[in-house]
């Protein structure tokens, strides 16, 4: 992912905590995967501190084995190029057959280069003029390429890129995400939408957030976002409007819940680093596996499976787990299960009947007891089917 200049927000700690490596930028996709586990604060502070967790993962021994393929990348881009070609015709066709967008308003604002400056700060400056003239309904183009929208996330602001926003078309203005996964007679894999609906969530949100700092109705941001995805197995485009509503609602929730990452980096040992740079004379890691890994684990995390979809670091993190002996370091399933129990050889004892449960413990003492009978029998039954 290409780095961003640091944020306006960016303290002093969690600069100092990158150190000289350049900074990642946010995206829609990575504060979806925050906002699935918001308590995690690990995460909220890698990601805030803009660390690439990637590289951070190789770096740990544990490197990530998930990503977009180069192929579908490569698709994806060449998917969008032909929906912006000839004056973005296929974009305006959609427009019209899906939206009803009026012919007359066929235009474009192209916001990737400002002045001929890509700087993410000027774009979201002109993003922000075009969208009040929109708002007073001053401007009549119809389309908006790649505007520059903020949202705070844990107190850092994160510049984000979605691929177009509409003029006010039906008196409200329209997110529209172009993905490369194809639509099969009109029907999508059900996991890629929901996953496009949760990144559509985030850009609503902050296209809501930047209406309401420029004194418009928050409410003019659309709470249903155009999918144009290829048909069948061809090129050809195809939209579909999707309801976020529900999206909306839970992911500004868990937004709500994340901590401020600039308190939990200040919470770090003074002697703490996330610098994933060289020396530019001998060409030697600033920071050693074992300062990293140090510092890594001094953040508390909280792992669960769904971590390995969505979070480089998610194999390292399970792999600590299984070395510390608290539930709640293995998951929130885990850690519920157990409850008043800190500590897994605790449980894993008292299920094996190698201890006595104390009073208060006699109930989850049981509960362990049963599940571990039923964990012998199921083990048991192939053996005893194959003999």
């Amino acid at each position: 992912m290409p780095p961003y200049p640091p944020s306006p927000t960016d303290t002093p700690r969690l600069a100092q905590l990158r150190g000289g490596a350049v900074q990642q930028k946010y995206s829609a996709r990575k504060i979806t995967a925050l906002t699935a586990n918001p308590g995690c604060s690990r995460r909220t502070v890698l990601d805030a501190a803009g660390i690439d967790k990637e590289l951070l993962a190789r770096r740990l021994g544990h490197p990530a084995p998930f990503g977009q393929s180069p192929f579908a990348i490569t698709r994806g881009i060449a998917f969008e190029e032909q929906l912006k070609a000839n004056g973005y015709a296929q974009l305006f066709a959609l427009l019209r057959s899906e939206l009803t967008a009026p012919v007359e308003h066929a235009a474009v604002q192209d916001l990737n280069l400002v002045a001929g400056q890509a700087g993410l700060g000027l774009r979201a400056s002109e993003t922000r003029h075009v969208l009040r003239r929109i708002a007073e309904e001053r401007d009549t183009r119809l389309i908006l390429d790649h505007p520059v929208l903020s949202l705070d996330v844990a107190g850092t602001t994160a510049y984000l890129e979605p691929d177009a926003l509409t003029q006010r078309i039906g008196g409200q203005i329209f997110l529209v995400e172009i993905k490369s996964f194809s639509a099969i007679d009109g029907q999508a894999d059900p996991g890629k939408v929901a996953e496009a609906a949760k990144q559509a969530a985030v850009y609503v949100l902050a296209l809501r957030r930047l209406l309401e700092e420029i004194g418009a109705d928050p409410k003019l941001a659309a709470d249903r976002f155009l999918l144009v995805m290829p048909k069948d197995f061809s090129n050809r485009p195809y939209g579909r409007l999707v309801d976020l509503r529900q999206q909306l609602d839970a992911v500004q929730y868990q937004l709500s819940r994340l901590a401020r990452a600039e308190e939990l980096a200040e919470m770090l040992p003074a002697g703490a680093t996330l610098d994933l740079s060289l020396n530019p004379v001998t060409e030697e890691a600033n920071a050693t596996d074992g300062q990293l890994r140090s510092t890594v684990e001094t953040m508390e995390a909280l792992y669960g499976p769904r971590c390995l979809d969505m979070c480089e670091l998610a194999r390292h993190c399970r792999d600590e787990a299984l070395r510390q002996e608290s539930p709640a370091r293995l998951g929130s399933v885990v850690r519920d299960s157990v409850p008043g129990l800190d500590s897994v050889r605790t449980a894993l004892r008292l299920a094996n009947g190698a201890i006595p449960p104390s009073t208060d413990q006699e109930e989850i003492a049981d509960l362990l007891r049963t599940a571990q009978r039923l964990r012998a029998l199921r083990l048991e039954s192939p053996r005893a089917a194959a003999s």
